[in-house]
């Protein structure tokens, strides 16, 4: 059956592969990302973890419960193995021994295409959106900032868990956030609740680290947010 994720990853002789255009257009085009990793010249460029996460409910359902432990970053060229599999526990790896994506599900299985379509694309519209929103009043609270040269915000893992699955897509709403640093590094974790027909049916969070932290300075942060709103006003989606 065909999906919108058929334009943002192609599959080669068993791998799923997706280019740094495909990668770029998703992260802006779908979830409203412009974290400039995603760009296709960056110098560290990196699939979005969002990106992954849809593919894999797109390819094994959504379970009442799972678990996603992002190991690598999956930069250009790389082709994905998904394995064919139900086991409880799966790694999606290059073919050999490199793991980029560790999933855990347990419980009730939905692979009801239009919820799959719904949750995925809400969710990462949804997660698109930490920045600048969530993480900078958090950075200001704790006094700290990224590398406005090099802003290195790294998606580390996420986890779902519903009382019940829905029979139609849940709508995603933020409940709180909260930031740990220790030195450098900061870890964020992102938590939501997933509501459907009126009632909350299951609850998220995400975890996300920044590295290179420094003091704040809130007129650096102002021209960081200024430039990340600029990217977004003067992007041009694919025709």
């Amino acid at each position: 059956m065909p999906s919108y994720l058929d334009e943002f990853h192609t599959v080669d002789n068993g791998l799923v592969r997706v280019t740094p255009e495909q990668a770029s257009r998703f992260a802006k085009e779908v979830a409203g990302d412009f974290n400039p990793i995603h760009d296709p010249d960056a110098k560290r460029f990196c699939v979005p973890g969002d990106l992954l996460f849809c593919l894999v409910l797109a390819r094994y359902g959504v379970s009442a419960r799972m678990a996603f432990s992002f190991t690598s970053m999956v930069g250009a060229g790389v082709g994905l193995h998904f394995p064919d599999t139900d086991d409880a526990n799966l790694d999606i790896t290059d073919g050999g021994e490199r793991v980029y994506l560790k999933v855990e599900r347990a419980g009730e299985v939905s692979r009801d295409a239009a919820l799959l379509e719904g949750l995925t694309k809400q969710y990462a519209a949804f997660s698109g959106q930490n920045f600048p929103h969530v993480m900078v009043p958090l950075m200001k609270a704790h006094g700290v900032m990224v590398n406005p040269q090099r802003p290195l915000v790294f998606y580390e893992s996420m986890a779902l868990e519903f009382t019940r699955l829905p029979t139609e897509a849940p709508a995603l709403s933020f409940t709180n956030a909260t930031m740990t640093v220790n030195g450098k590094r900061g870890d964020v974790v992102l938590e939501f609740a997933l509501t459907a027909s009126g009632e909350q049916v299951g609850t998220g969070r995400k975890k996300l680290v920044i590295s290179g932290l420094r003091p704040f300075e809130q007129d650096v942060v102002d021209d960081l947010v200024s430039q990340y709103d600029g990217w977004k006003a003067a992007y041009q989606p694919y025709p």
